[in-house]
């Protein structure tokens, strides 16, 4: 099928099993070595599963009480589909031919040193091992509709580049990260445990969906001309450079905003203010930098601080006088 880009007409691939990855290297590629697997898994983004759970457990504990296993289960599917997201958009993107124009670090399926049946079936994997862990948890809880939000999860993380008309081809990603790694996750691992949810858990909420809309936003800040280029229509590329860079400084600093309720309302929370050290810093180079490499560093620096965020503010709801 040809799409209009810019005035241009480009191929867009079909993105079923089978089809020809993009960015494959001419002759032979190499095969993929353990350390190509771990880099496909995105570590640096798993602060997106492990800051929602930190949160709901630290208004859990606030609210009325804790469970440790339902935590670390609640934990497990967080990760686990953090995981899978990223695996499976290796293959969706890599089969639609999308990596082709990629710039940064070579994908799995995109550079051909990995089957695509085999990406697609080490993400299926990690998103049967989310359902199982969140199987556990209904089961423990006794909360079965619950499964229909696992469900929903599952499904919106498949169609976030994979099927037919992916929504993180036109510009809803970050709605997705904000429902599912913010409002689901938060309210969900509170509920869980307390089997309610609060409004502390609300503004928690809001807090990590912000940040992962941030990790998002400047991630596709730094592929903005190779995925125009490709047709993909992330909210950057609709957005353009100027408009995407405040947006982003605006998703990273919003939970500092959120973070004056608990401020005002709980002792020694203040000290989370400290992670601005390393949230200012992502926001200068994120706001002004056009260098790759210095955009990923706005990268990890947007999930670090996030993850600091994250600890720092449960451990001082956790030892409240």
């Amino acid at each position: 099928m040809l799409v209009a880009n810019g005035g241009r007409k480009t191929k867009q691939r079909s993105g079923r099993p089978g089809g020809r990855p993009g960015g494959r290297p001419q002759g032979r590629p190499r095969k993929a070595t353990a350390r190509d697997w771990i880099g496909g898994a995105r570590l640096r983004t798993l602060t997106l599963g492990v800051v929602p759970v930190l949160l709901g457990t630290a208004v859990a504990y606030l609210d009325g009480g804790w469970d440790l296993g339902i935590a670390l289960l609640a934990l497990a599917v967080a990760v686990f589909l953090q995981v899978g997201v990223n695996y499976s958009n290796d293959y969706s993107d890599g089969v639609r031919g999308t990596d082709e124009f990629r710039v940064g670090p070579a994908r799995l399926t995109g550079a051909g040193i990995a089957k695509p049946r085999t990406v697609l079936t080490v993400a299926l994997t990690f998103f049967g091992l989310a359902a199982v862990a969140g199987i556990v948890i209904v089961v423990l809880t006794g909360t079965w509709w619950l499964l229909a939000v696992g469900a929903a999860a599952i499904v919106a993380a498949w169609f976030y580049t994979g099927g037919k008309k992916p929504y993180g081809y036109n510009a809803l990603g970050e709605v997705f990260v904000f429902v599912f790694f913010g409002l689901v996750a938060v309210l969900g691992t509170e509920f869980v445990q307390i089997g309610r949810v609060s409004l502390n858990g609300l503004v928690a909420a809001l807090m990590a969906g912000f940040f992962s809309c941030a990790v998002l936003m400047v991630n596709n800040i730094r592929d903005i001309d190779e995925d125009t280029r490709a047709g993909k229509r992330t909210l950057a590329v609709v957005l353009g450079q100027g408009a995407a860079r405040t947006l982003y400084v605006v998703f990273l600093l919003l939970p500092y905003v959120a973070l004056i309720w608990f401020v005002l309302l709980y002792f020694r929370t203040g000290y989370t203010y400290f992670t601005l050290l390393m949230a200012l810093p992502a926001a200068i180079i994120g706001a002004t930098s056009t260098k790759p490499r210095e955009l990923i560093t706005a990268l990890q620096l947007s999930s670090f601080s996030a993850l600091a965020f994250g600890i720092v503010l449960a451990v001082a709801l956790a030892i409240q006088p």
